[in-house]
């Protein structure tokens, strides 16, 4: 049966990859893009969604009335989001609570007028800042890695797994996200919508527009690309804060997956990451972007930390994995490699945005 889809964010770095690979693999499919092209750079993957015959809607969830005139929807994928952490702390939350908490609820209610499937692209920052920061751990010489002892439940040598405590502050960013999934759980319930969350860690591949808030892993390569200047941030300035990554093309494997078997799905909130075997610390990706680019680049060290920062997150993957079969394959040596094609082949485009 051919599907119609709708995603949100559409023109962002997940939201075009996730649209484009399914308009790739799924060519009978009807998929629609809808985005209000805020974030500099999305406005790039409007052609490249047309010339794979996606429709591009430029609409804002925000507005209620930009979704009503959505024809019949078989699955929504909600990937809109104010994705920085830091938004809202030191200017106004308007954006990031209208968009994140206001933009799933009116998705919502356009998934229970159409009975439409919904997958949510939640985030890891749902859990608590200071419960991550009391993770035990030991510091080797190039990270920081967690301990298999532990005074929390939900954390192992492997990550943090769904079962993390909740209960504490996580930043409006993550609170966002986390009231968004307890409203999926009420029309889940109440309308009778089919629904899957995913909490995912740190996604990144091409096309991502890079920020030192949001989108680490193309700023990084970017920089030594065009040999600029970064910075190691907080816990001594020395680059020891691990995260995993996810790219992708791997993220829609498991999106896929899921949108095919939504009745196995249903209900689920599942931890979505590169887990123990992807993921790297800000010193390794330096060494990685030095040897994918050959450059090598001034990293200031301001030993301070900043607000809303973490020394280490890795997801425990156990459960969709044993759910789904699902794992990811592409390391950080190809993530790295597959950014630096990118930009070298789109150079003239990107070096205002990224650089």
């Amino acid at each position: 049966m051919n599907k119609r889809i709708l995603i949100t964010g559409g023109c962002g770095f997940v939201g075009s990859g996730l649209a484009l690979a399914f308009k790739n693999k799924y060519p009978a499919y009807d998929i629609v893009a809808l985005d209000n092209l805020k974030r500099r750079g999305s406005e790039l993957n409007i052609i490249r969604l047309k010339d794979a015959g996606i429709n591009f809607m430029h609409g804002d969830l925000r507005n209620k009335e930009d979704l009503e005139s959505i024809d019949k929807i078989d699955l929504i994928i909600e990937a809109a989001a104010e994705p920085s952490v830091l938004a809202g702390i030191n200017s106004s939350a308007d954006y990031l609570l209208n968009t994140n908490l206001n933009g799933t609820i009116n998705c919502l209610g356009l998934a229970a007028k159409h009975k439409s499937d919904f997958i949510f692209l939640s985030t890891s920052r749902v859990y608590p800042i200071k419960d991550i920061e009391s993770i035990a751990f030991v510091e080797k010489e190039t990270r920081f890695d967690i301990t298999n002892s532990q005074s929390l439940p939900g954390i192992s040598a492997k990550g943090l797994a769904e079962n993390f405590p909740i209960e504490n502050a996580r930043s409006l960013y993550g609170a966002t996200k986390l009231a968004s999934e307890l409203l999926i759980k009420e029309y889940n319930e109440l309308f009778g919508i089919k629904t899957v969350v995913n909490r995912c860690g740190v996604i990144t591949g091409p096309w991502q527009m890079g920020k030192v808030d949001q989108g680490v892993i193309v700023l990084w390569v970017a920089k030594h690309f065009w040999k600029g200047k970064l910075g190691y941030f907080g816990y001594g300035g020395e680059g020891k804060q691990v995260r995993d990554i996810l790219h992708i093309h791997d993220l829609f494997r498991l999106i896929d997956y899921q949108a095919h078997n939504m009745e196995a799905m249903n209900g689920q909130t599942f931890n979505a990451g590169g887990g123990i075997e992807i993921c790297v610390s800000l010193q390794e990706l330096t060494s990685l972007c030095e040897r994918v680019t050959g450059n090598k680049i001034e990293i200031t060290k301001v030993p301070e930390n900043r607000a809303a920062d973490i020394r280490i997150y890795i997801t425990d993957n156990t459960k969709i994995t044993a759910n789904t079969g699902w794992k990811p394959e592409i390391g950080p040596e190809e993530i790295v490699k597959d950014i630096y094609h990118w930009i070298t082949e789109n150079e003239k485009e990107l070096k205002q945005i990224l650089n």
